[in-house]
């Protein structure tokens, strides 16, 4: 990848796009806007795999974060608020079982998440895959931003054992 073999890319695209598209859909459940925003995802990778270090951590969690950020990113975008005071949503997420795009148990995420506390699922839900800042979390709720900060810390190395254990 890093010599920009397109090869090796498309390994990447074909062995990781479902799943990288799986995480987008949960923050953008719309199909035509999550597919433009993996096709961002994967022009970002191949712009700047030469920055993954192998030592911070997996391949697949850097390529994930990024899905995750330009997709959180996106909902900030001013065009996607204007369109989304124009646009009814019709399609949920949650109410599709298993359809075309696939949902978080294809990744085996939603078996991990089970072994969470329902507070920490819900923290984990809000911030990662609503795409909610700490700070909107904290009104949200009603709670200190400290504490959500302490407790979406906490669920993240909690996270981290579980899937250590899942191994």
């Amino acid at each position: 990848m890093q010599a920009h073999d397109e090869a090796a890319f498309s390994y990447l695209y074909d062995h990781y796009s479902k799943a990288l598209y799986t995480v987008i859909y949960q923050i953008l459940p719309q199909p035509e806007l999550a597919e433009d925003v993996l096709q961002d995802v994967f022009v970002k990778i191949w712009q700047y795999v030469g920055s993954y270090d192998a030592a911070k951590g997996r391949l697949y969690t850097w390529m994930l974060n990024i899905a995750r950020n330009t997709a959180i990113d996106r909902t900030r975008s001013r065009d996607f608020k204007r369109e989304a005071q124009t646009t009814a949503l019709t399609e949920n997420v949650y109410n599709q079982e298993g359809g075309l795009h696939g949902s978080i148990s294809d990744i085996g995420l939603k078996k991990t998440l089970e072994g969470l506390p329902e507070e920490s699922r819900r923290l984990l839900q809000l911030s990662y895959f609503q795409g909610y800042t700490q700070e909107e979390i904290a009104k949200m709720l009603g709670i200190p931003l400290g504490t959500v900060k302490t407790r979406i810390r906490s669920t993240l190395l909690q996270l981290r054992k579980l899937v250590g254990t899942n191994r």
